[in-house]
């Protein structure tokens, strides 16, 4: 198992839910941190959160993921390579797939899929050779499709195919895809509609969802342990196994849970 103590780990996404729990736990670990989001106000106060938990430093950096050249400009300002880097930001999408317009479905691709990708290739000389981890924050919803969520399915079906790729040619590299169901976080509250607009609603499914602290907590673990997949939580994860397992079933199920 990893220690991450004094370990140098960089976060994207970091300014709530998810992104800022996982932070939290590695501050908690002891680990060195870099917090990235593109609201430097909440990622101030993460970065307070982290020092107050343990973390020796934290810094923030505004990045946003969807544009090239910010993520280039913030590579190129690491003078360290990480010790692990997680890619956890995103953004969600609520619509069907036939009434969504392009420009959605490439927003959720470039912030999801590009992003993340551009951003390991601009630190490729940090990566190629070195013993390290690769933490992907995917989805549930990339493991198979589910209502109101199509190019949110594509963009994190999209993560496992390029960052499994990636994993098999670098031997030092250790990818942990985290896979979480649903998590209480206010994701869907800046999730897409299919004309663009945000969704504004807190679905109840987020609202009853595992704590973003408890699914930190195994996340970590999870890259601790070098696991390849780690599914994180509630009774929604039956699905996952429905439809490798019992894949007549899931298809009878999954237009009415899917989506709620």
């Amino acid at each position: 198992m990893i220690d991450f103590k004094d370990r140098y780990v960089v976060i994207t996404g970091a300014s709530s839910g998810i992104g800022a729990a996982i932070a939290r736990e590695f501050a908690s670990r002891g680990a060195r941190l870099t917090l990235v989001g593109r609201n430097m106000e909440r990622l101030a106060r993460v970065r307070e959160e982290c020092l107050a938990n343990g973390a020796p430093e934290a810094g923030c950096a505004a990045v946003d993921m969807e544009s090239g050249e910010s993520i280039e400009k913030f590579a190129a300002s690491l003078t360290e390579a990480p010790d692990c880097l997680v890619l956890n930001a995103g953004i969600s999408q609520r619509g069907n797939a036939l009434e969504t317009e392009e420009k959605v479905a490439r927003k959720v691709m470039e912030t999801n899929f590009f992003g993340p990708m551009k951003l390991t290739l601009a630190l490729a000389d940090k990566i190629r050779g070195r013993k390290m981890s690769i933490a992907v924050t995917t989805s549930i919803s990339g493991l198979f499709g589910f209502p109101l969520r199509s190019s949110y399915c594509a963009s994190k079906h999209a993560l496992f195919g390029w960052f499994e790729s990636l994993e098999t040619e670098n031997p030092g590299l250790r990818v942990t895809f985290l896979i979480p169901g649903r998590i209480n976080t206010p994701i869907s509250l800046s999730a897409l509609e299919g004309d663009g607009s945000a969704h504004g609603q807190m679905d109840p499914g987020q609202q009853n969802g595992m704590d973003a602290d408890r699914c930190a907590r195994i996340a970590v673990r999870a890259i601790a342990k070098r696991r390849h997949r780690k599914l994180i939580g509630g009774k929604e994860l039956i699905m996952a196994y429905l439809h490798k397992w019992a894949p007549g079933l899931f298809w009878a199920l999954v237009g009415r849970v899917g989506s709620k």
